[in-house]
């Protein structure tokens, strides 16, 4: 079948009569904690997310999708800004105010490192917000004329910093928290120990005892959808799905336990993947119905890799590790982008792409220029996505960069180029490993290859020091492990 490809001018200008075509529509679904072995159009034999699958059958699949970091806020701000989270500051996940012990809102955030006397390095505070003067996708569409919506989980501040506050006219559930009180209405703790646990999700009432959370979330946006559907918009749907407490619907959840998978078997996690399905095939039910859905773009991914306890939840095999840490179970994800009439149907991609080059692309898709006083880390995917991955990026590096405490051994940064990767344990060793040849990252090839991880290391230090990136120093009250 020929694909027809549009000028883009052609459908960024119409919403101004210049063209017969209309606005491209936007929907970004960004899930928490979703693994790369999540779908079953990524390889899963246990999970069922037939309407998920459908955006890889009608577009692009990306096989080396990645998180901006292997955890939550940091990746959140880099889906919104386009810029790496060591850019903005942000680089491990913002706490809630009912996780502060009573500390309220302080007047800016922290500059001054922190360390304890048996921790070798100092490292940089996280902030408790994402600053204001960041520019979102929401608040550059908006200027476009476009009507915008944040659903679900936001985590990057404090009730000044929410999504109304960075651009989204609409705000149903964005608030600081990192995880749901509750994935049932009326989605709270009512003897919870801070107020906003009590209170339930910020902007999402109880309208319906016992209503799934996902379900809630996909039913706000069919109903802006169908609001919307005579103007352009921009929606974000951030399920809190399928991030802790595992909650599920248990009739769902018991379709599973009789028929564990090969390596999940966790039959709530796998009825809360399924919510998320439902939800999409909600809101791509209602694009059809109002006959809006050829001119919506919708891609799909999640904040950072599956939380993976030795299979618990989850389980990213054939991917190493999990949440929170440097391996490719920590950061590589989902990647789907659907795009009618502009994406030959089916095709997958294995070039490398990140939560950068959302802002971006989303921006070349509608026609918009990018802000001038200021980088944005992220590439345009629009030539690769209409030439059915004919068309290469001009990028072959990315970057990571946590320098935090969370697991052994401690703060790390990241460099992929090509097909190799190269962490840099700020506390010792290194480690190197051909992504081609050895996905799951078991064999260290820094001895074997020394000048080249010594190449990667000094270009990995090189960007971050260029980019202004804090990086950890030694800490001279350092007295040794406890």
């Amino acid at each position: 079948m020929r694909i027809q490809i549009l000028p883009l001018c052609l459908l960024a200008l119409s919403s101004w009569g210049w063209a017969e075509e209309k606005p491209l529509n936007f929907i970004l679904v960004l899930v928490d904690d979703m693994g790369w072995m999540d779908l079953s159009c990524q390889g899963s034999d246990f999970y069922r997310t037939p309407s998920i699958d459908r955006l890889a059958e009608e577009g692009m699949r990306f096989t080396n999708g990645y998180a901006g970091c292997a955890v939550c806020s940091p990746s959140r701000a880099a889906v919104q800004t386009g810029r790496h989270p060591h850019r903005l500051g942000v680089t491990d996940w913002i706490r809630s105010r009912f996780q502060r012990g009573g500390k309220g809102t302080p007047e800016a955030n922290p500059m001054e490192y922190v360390g304890n006397n048996n921790r070798k390095l100092l490292c940089p505070p996280n902030p408790f917000w994402m600053e204001h003067e960041e520019i979102t996708i929401a608040e550059v569409l908006n200027e476009e004329g476009y009507q915008t919506a944040y659903i679900g989980k936001w985590h990057l501040g404090d009730p000044e910093w929410y999504p109304e506050y960075q651009g989204f006219a609409e705000n149903r559930g964005g608030c600081d928290y990192g995880q749901p009180p509750s994935f049932f209405d009326p989605y709270n703790q009512p003897k919870g120990k801070h107020e906003s646990l009590r209170e339930g999700i910020y902007k999402l009432p109880g309208r319906k005892e016992g209503e799934y959370l996902t379900h809630r979330e996909g039913a706000e946006a069919v109903e802006l959808i169908r609001n919307w559907k005579d103007e352009p918009f921009f929606i974000q749907i951030s399920h809190y799905a399928v991030h802790t407490p595992i909650q599920a619907i248990p009739e769902v959840a018991a379709k599973y336990e009789d028929t564990p998978g090969v390596t999940q078997a966790n039959a709530k996690y796998a009825a809360m993947v399924e919510s998320v399905d439902d939800s999409m095939r909600m809101v791509m039910e209602e694009l059809e119905e109002l006959k809006i859905d050829d001119r919506t773009v919708i891609l799909f991914t999640s904040d950072n890799g599956g939380l993976d306890r030795n299979g618990s939840p989850t389980d990213n095999a054939p991917l190493r590790s999990g949440k929170g840490y440097a391996y490719e179970g920590g950061i590589r994800v989902p990647f789907l982008v659907r795009w009618p009439g502009q994406i030959p149907a089916g095709t997958v991609s294995d070039f490398p792409v990140t939560s950068v080059d959302i802002f971006p692309t989303f921006l070349d898709m509608a026609g918009v220029a990018l802000p001038e006083d200021r980088e944005v880390d992220g590439v345009s995917l629009v030539s690769h996505l209409q030439s059915g991955e004919i068309v290469g990026g001009d990028r072959d590096t990315l970057f990571w960069h946590f320098p935090h405490y969370r697991h052994d051994p401690g703060p790390y940064s990241i460099i992929r180029e090509g097909d190799w990767k190269l962490i840099k344990f700020w506390e010792g060793p290194m480690e190197l490993y051909n992504l081609r040849d050895d996905l799951s990252e078991e064999q260290n090839l820094v001895e074997s290859s020394p000048e080249r991880a010594e190449a990667m290391e000094k270009a990995l230090v090189e960007q971050l020091t260029f980019d202004g990136a804090k990086l950890p120093i030694p800490n001279p009250e350092y007295k040794g492990r406890n």
